[in-house]
């Protein structure tokens, strides 16, 4: 979850500056085009004064001519800027591309390493569950066996139920001096010595 988070965090990061650098970039090419149509319509005005001024005087037309042609020196210089924003634009926009893109796939990576990691958790926990209840099994066997040992010693009949202190001499006793307990936290009922053992979790049987 937290790898989700962060490069969810990254995405979002990345997406919000590459959107800034893309709306720096239309913002200047808007611009130019704005200045470029302004440079235009100015051009087109000079044009029309120096169609009015061929009749004029020789001298005062060509220095105005001269005037016109040094303004419309602008327009090539205005073009080549719109030009290179719109390569910068769309270079941008292969980035941004780019980055959702790979983004994309480390999500998905993330989704089956995480599904991966499930299913391994899940046979971890079967494996533990198998190993718990294979113990419990034994300590039953245990149980019974030190049943009939004691049925054999003390003459008891196959109903006679015997206490955890009448079988503690036939166990092997926990650290505290008690009967062996269920792994899982099952409880153990002891029964008639003709009875096997049994714990309270269903599937944790001593076979017949």
């Amino acid at each position: 979850m937290k790898i989700k988070t962060w490069v969810a965090g990254l995405l979002a990061l990345v997406f919000i500056v590459n959107s800034i650098l893309l709306f720096s970039a239309n913002r200047k090419k808007d611009e130019a085009l704005v200045s470029f149509h302004v440079e235009k319509d100015r051009a087109e005005q000079l044009q029309t004064q120096l169609d009015a001024l061929k009749n004029s005087n020789a001298g005062v037309q060509a220095a105005e001519v001269a005037r016109l042609r040094a303004d419309n020196q602008n327009l090539p210089r205005l073009r080549n800027q719109v030009t290179q924003l719109q390569a910068a634009n769309q270079k941008l926009s292969q980035q941004l591309n780019a980055t959702l893109t790979a983004a994309q796939q480390q999500q998905a990576q993330l989704e089956q390493i995480a599904a991966e990691n499930q299913q391994v958790r899940a046979a971890a926990q079967e494996a533990d569950a198998a190993t718990e209840r294979n113990a419990c099994i034994n300590d039953l066997r245990q149980i019974d066996a030190a049943k009939q040992q004691w049925a054999l010693e003390k003459n008891k009949t196959a109903e006679a139920i015997p206490t955890e202190q009448d079988l503690a001499s036939y166990l092997k006793l926990d650290p505290s001096g008690n009967l062996p307990k269920c792994p899982s936290g099952g409880s153990y009922t002891l029964n008639a010595v003709g009875e096997l053992p049994a714990c309270s979790i269903p599937d944790h049987v001593l076979p017949q």
